[in-house]
């Protein structure tokens, strides 16, 4: 089975603001967009992946993601995440003819596509399955096999609703790079010892010594 990924990107301005302590706001964006890139870049090295679709109103991010290669889709209802990965994932079923549709960060600057390939493989045995963060709180990978509906419930706490709401969580070893998702300093710090992609590194080595 390949599968399509939906990735949600926030306009860059407003993302990432919980790495207030470790970037300022002129640093933020770039980290955001870089993680973005790192994620779709590998995401499409992985031979589980068709294609990669990123739902975002942010233009810079729109022109750069596709410039390696993902589908853009607007986030039209303008009315969160889960508003946001619904509607894409409706404009990717209806192109696509139902395809198998997951929702994939766009925070895993650490992302490897075998590892990627191995969750996305375990995901093709079940309707609707997820896999947890690295605080096992919340979730990093929503999958939806052909013809069923994605149905997300991300935002905090996210792992104990998707359970709630039936999907399998996919209980894997040695996935941690799809588990890193990056929202606060320590987990950027997690993810440059897992080794980031180039982007991630060369906007990370701009950082205040100390943060890196």
């Amino acid at each position: 089975m390949q599968w399509t990924l939906v990735v949600p990107l926030k306009p860059l301005p407003q993302a990432k603001s919980r790495l207030a302590d470790t970037a300022d706001d002129g640093l933020r964006p770039g980290l955001a967009l870089a993680f973005a890139q790192d994620t779709v870049a590998a995401a499409l090295g992985c031979p589980a992946v068709r294609d990669v679709v990123v739902v975002t109103n942010d233009a810079l991010a729109a022109r750069e993601l596709a410039a390696l290669g993902a589908g853009t889709v607007p986030d039209l209802p303008r009315a969160g995440l889960n508003a946001a990965l619904v509607h894409a994932a409706t404009v990717v079923g209806a192109a696509r003819r139902a395809a198998s549709v997951a929702a994939l960060n766009a925070d895993l600057p650490a992302l490897r596509p075998a590892e990627l390939a191995r969750v996305l493989d375990a995901a093709a045995e079940f309707p609707r399955s997820f896999l947890a963060d690295s605080a096992r709180l919340g979730t990093t990978l929503l999958a939806a096999s052909r013809g069923r509906e994605l149905r997300p419930h991300f935002g905090v706490g996210s792992r104990a609703r998707h359970r709630a709401s039936g999907a399998v969580e996919l209980t894997l070893d040695a996935v941690e790079s799809v588990r890193q998702d990056v929202d606060t300093g320590g987990d950027l710090r997690a993810a440059l010892a897992l080794g980031v992609g180039p982007r991630t590194a060369a906007a990370a080595a701009r950082l205040p010594a100390g943060q890196q």
